[in-house]
């Protein structure tokens, strides 16, 4: 191997509850989800992940999170069903970009842009990312955004007159056009494919 060639050295991190989400054979995911953050930094996100939503002592977490530097920090394994996308966490793995995308007014009229660009390093890391899963998961097939399989919609905090995308990441500046180039899995946009 290249001296020159980035190594692919993700950090073990799991969230304290890891242990309590429910287990599944790998063979089951044949899908990777991408999101944002939605928040200012990795710390911020770790504290949002850590945080007990559910009655079973788990919050909600990707799986996977790539900072803006293009480290990758596991927070689930993928063996356990993390809660990140409504109706698919079963079939998939979430992988998490940092990004500020609308914070911290998520669901105002005002804030419905996403205008943070995802940096070169975040969008290599990912590469290497899901090149990796490919190889761990035998069933791996499609790919998809947040925004793709959570299409609802909210009455706007600011305004309940209003409505918004409840979710919208990872939005307008991801790079999807490269990040297809670079993997053959297939995006699923459920809308549109009838192939769930």
């Amino acid at each position: 191997m290249s001296a020159d060639l980035p190594v692919f050295a993700p950090r073990l991190d799991p969230l304290p509850y890891e242990v309590k989400l429910e287990a599944r054979p790998l063979q089951q995911i044949d899908l990777v989800v991408i999101h944002c953050t939605e928040l200012p930094d990795l710390t911020m996100a770790r504290h949002y992940g850590e945080r007990i939503l559910h009655a079973s002592g788990t919050g909600n977490s990707g799986h996977y999170y790539i900072d803006r530097d293009g480290s990758v920090h596991v927070y689930v394994r993928p063996e356990r069903v993390a809660h990140h996308v409504r109706g698919y966490n079963p079939r998939s793995v979430g992988i998490e970009l940092v990004n500020t995308g609308r914070y911290p007014d998520w669901l105002t009229v005002g804030s419905q842009k996403m205008e943070e660009p995802y940096t070169t390093a975040q969008i290599d890391a990912l590469t290497m990312l899901l090149d990796h899963l490919r190889q761990e998961l035998p069933s791996l097939r499609y790919i998809a955004g947040h925004e793709d399989l959570d299409t609802a919609h909210e009455p706007a905090s600011d305004d309940p007159t209003v409505t918004v995308p409840r979710k919208m990441d990872p939005g307008p500046l991801f790079p999807w056009n490269a990040v297809l180039r670079a993997t053959p899995l297939e995006r699923l946009v459920p809308q549109s494919s009838g192939s769930l």
